[in-house]
Protein backbone atom coordinates (compact mmCIF):
# COMPACT_ATOMS: atom_id res chain seq x y z
CA UNK A 1 0.00 0.00 0.00
CA UNK A 2 2.82 2.41 0.90
CA UNK A 3 4.58 1.69 -2.39
CA UNK A 4 1.35 2.23 -4.34
CA UNK A 5 0.71 5.62 -2.71
CA UNK A 6 4.32 6.71 -3.24
CA UNK A 7 4.19 5.57 -6.89
CA UNK A 8 0.95 7.50 -7.46
CA UNK A 9 2.40 10.69 -5.93
CA UNK A 10 5.59 10.40 -8.01
CA UNK A 11 3.61 9.65 -11.17
CA UNK A 12 1.32 12.64 -10.63
CA UNK A 13 4.28 14.92 -9.97
CA UNK A 14 6.12 13.75 -13.09
CA UNK A 15 3.04 14.01 -15.30
CA UNK A 16 2.43 17.57 -14.10
CA UNK A 17 6.04 18.48 -14.88
CA UNK A 18 5.43 17.50 -18.50
CA UNK A 19 2.92 20.35 -18.87
CA UNK A 20 4.83 22.90 -16.81
CA UNK A 21 5.39 26.20 -18.54
CA UNK A 22 8.84 27.69 -19.05
CA UNK A 23 8.94 31.41 -18.50
CA UNK A 24 11.28 34.37 -18.41
CA UNK A 25 9.90 35.66 -15.11
CA UNK A 26 11.38 35.35 -11.65
CA UNK A 27 10.88 31.80 -10.36
CA UNK A 28 8.72 33.22 -7.56
CA UNK A 29 6.74 35.76 -9.59
CA UNK A 30 3.14 36.70 -8.88
CA UNK A 31 0.34 34.48 -10.30
CA UNK A 32 2.31 31.24 -10.44
CA UNK A 33 1.05 27.92 -9.11
CA UNK A 34 2.94 25.28 -7.15
CA UNK A 35 2.41 21.53 -6.81
CA UNK A 36 4.65 19.36 -4.65
CA UNK A 37 5.12 16.04 -2.90
CA UNK A 38 7.38 15.25 0.05
CA UNK A 39 8.75 12.52 2.29
CA UNK A 40 9.82 12.76 5.90
CA UNK A 41 10.57 10.27 8.62
CA UNK A 42 13.10 7.43 8.52
CA UNK A 43 14.20 8.50 12.02
CA UNK A 44 14.67 12.10 10.83
CA UNK A 45 11.85 13.29 13.08
CA UNK A 46 12.35 13.84 16.80
CA UNK A 47 9.38 13.52 19.14
CA UNK A 48 8.87 11.43 22.28
CA UNK A 49 6.08 9.40 20.66
CA UNK A 50 7.99 8.27 17.55
CA UNK A 51 10.22 5.24 17.18
CA UNK A 52 9.85 4.83 13.40
CA UNK A 53 7.63 6.79 11.05
CA UNK A 54 7.14 7.74 7.41
CA UNK A 55 5.36 10.94 6.34
CA UNK A 56 4.01 11.20 2.80
CA UNK A 57 2.71 14.63 1.89
CA UNK A 58 1.26 16.72 -0.91
CA UNK A 59 1.17 20.51 -1.15
CA UNK A 60 -0.35 22.99 -3.57
CA UNK A 61 0.23 26.71 -3.59
CA UNK A 62 -0.40 30.01 -5.31
CA UNK A 63 2.00 32.97 -5.44
CA UNK A 64 -0.42 35.82 -4.75
CA UNK A 65 2.42 38.36 -4.80
CA UNK A 66 6.08 38.18 -5.78
CA UNK A 67 7.88 35.93 -3.25
CA UNK A 68 4.66 35.27 -1.21
CA UNK A 69 2.83 31.94 -1.51
CA UNK A 70 -0.32 30.67 0.17
CA UNK A 71 -0.37 26.86 0.51
CA UNK A 72 -2.69 23.95 1.29
CA UNK A 73 -1.27 20.62 2.37
CA UNK A 74 -2.21 17.06 3.29
CA UNK A 75 0.06 14.46 4.93
CA UNK A 76 -0.23 10.92 6.14
CA UNK A 77 2.17 9.88 8.90
CA UNK A 78 2.60 6.11 9.26
CA UNK A 79 4.02 5.17 12.67
CA UNK A 80 5.33 1.84 13.87
CA UNK A 81 4.25 2.64 17.44
CA UNK A 82 1.28 4.79 18.35
CA UNK A 83 -1.33 6.50 16.21
CA UNK A 84 -1.00 6.92 12.48
CA UNK A 85 -1.77 10.58 11.82
CA UNK A 86 -3.61 12.43 9.08
CA UNK A 87 -2.70 16.14 8.65
CA UNK A 88 -4.64 18.77 6.68
CA UNK A 89 -3.75 22.44 6.77
CA UNK A 90 -2.95 25.77 5.19
CA UNK A 91 0.05 28.02 5.37
CA UNK A 92 2.14 30.87 4.03
CA UNK A 93 5.65 30.92 2.53
CA UNK A 94 8.03 33.78 1.90
CA UNK A 95 10.91 33.35 -0.59
CA UNK A 96 14.02 35.50 -0.23
CA UNK A 97 14.37 37.07 -3.69
CA UNK A 98 15.50 34.58 -6.36
CA UNK A 99 17.81 32.62 -4.04
CA UNK A 100 15.30 29.87 -3.25
CA UNK A 101 15.55 30.11 0.54
CA UNK A 102 12.11 30.22 2.12
CA UNK A 103 10.43 30.63 5.51
CA UNK A 104 7.03 29.13 6.10
CA UNK A 105 4.33 28.95 8.72
CA UNK A 106 1.24 26.78 8.72
CA UNK A 107 -1.56 25.43 10.85
CA UNK A 108 -2.62 21.79 10.62
CA UNK A 109 -5.61 19.86 11.86
CA UNK A 110 -4.31 16.44 12.97
CA UNK A 111 -6.36 13.28 13.37
CA UNK A 112 -5.04 10.01 14.85
CA UNK A 113 -6.38 7.03 12.90
CA UNK A 114 -5.70 4.01 15.15
CA UNK A 115 -6.38 2.93 18.72
CA UNK A 116 -7.24 5.92 20.88
CA UNK A 117 -8.70 8.66 18.74
CA UNK A 118 -6.48 11.73 18.71
CA UNK A 119 -7.43 15.19 17.39
CA UNK A 120 -5.11 18.18 17.61
CA UNK A 121 -4.20 21.50 16.05
CA UNK A 122 -0.48 21.90 15.26
CA UNK A 123 1.09 25.20 14.27
CA UNK A 124 4.29 24.63 12.30
CA UNK A 125 7.26 26.66 11.10
CA UNK A 126 9.59 25.67 8.26
CA UNK A 127 12.90 26.78 6.75
CA UNK A 128 13.88 25.36 3.39
CA UNK A 129 15.57 25.78 0.06
CA UNK A 130 14.08 25.43 -3.44
CA UNK A 131 16.89 24.01 -5.59
CA UNK A 132 15.89 24.32 -9.26
CA UNK A 133 16.71 21.35 -11.49
CA UNK A 134 15.37 23.29 -14.49
CA UNK A 135 13.10 26.34 -14.95
CA UNK A 136 10.12 24.72 -13.17
CA UNK A 137 11.11 21.60 -11.17
CA UNK A 138 12.72 21.86 -7.73
CA UNK A 139 14.13 19.66 -5.01
CA UNK A 140 13.12 21.18 -1.66
CA UNK A 141 14.89 20.10 1.54
CA UNK A 142 13.31 21.60 4.63
CA UNK A 143 13.63 21.65 8.42
CA UNK A 144 10.39 22.06 10.36
CA UNK A 145 9.03 22.27 13.88
CA UNK A 146 5.49 21.13 14.77
CA UNK A 147 3.98 22.35 18.06
CA UNK A 148 1.21 20.14 19.44
CA UNK A 149 -1.43 22.02 21.42
CA UNK A 150 -2.90 18.75 22.79
CA UNK A 151 0.20 16.95 24.05
CA UNK A 152 3.41 18.95 23.77
CA UNK A 153 5.74 16.30 25.21
CA UNK A 154 4.46 13.47 22.97
CA UNK A 155 3.78 15.08 19.59
CA UNK A 156 5.79 18.33 19.28
CA UNK A 157 9.14 18.08 17.57
CA UNK A 158 11.62 18.85 14.83
CA UNK A 159 11.94 17.03 11.54
CA UNK A 160 13.65 16.94 8.15
CA UNK A 161 11.65 16.75 4.94
CA UNK A 162 12.69 16.33 1.30
CA UNK A 163 10.28 17.25 -1.45
CA UNK A 164 9.92 17.80 -5.15
CA UNK A 165 8.04 20.82 -6.45
CA UNK A 166 6.81 22.13 -9.77
CA UNK A 167 6.13 25.82 -10.46
CA UNK A 168 3.57 26.65 -13.19
CA UNK A 169 2.91 29.95 -14.88
CA UNK A 170 -0.68 28.80 -15.41
CA UNK A 171 -2.57 25.54 -15.39
CA UNK A 172 -3.85 25.81 -18.96
CA UNK A 173 -7.35 26.75 -17.80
Amino acid sequence: MKKTILTLICGLTMSLSAVAQTQDLSPFAKDKFFCGASLSGFDAKWTNNTKWNLDIGAKIGYLFDTNWMVTANAEYDVRHYGNNMLFAGAGLRYYFEDYGIFLGASGNYVHGTQGDRFDDFMPSVQVGYAFFLNRTVTIEPEVYYNQSLQSHSDYSGFGLRIGIGIYFENLGL
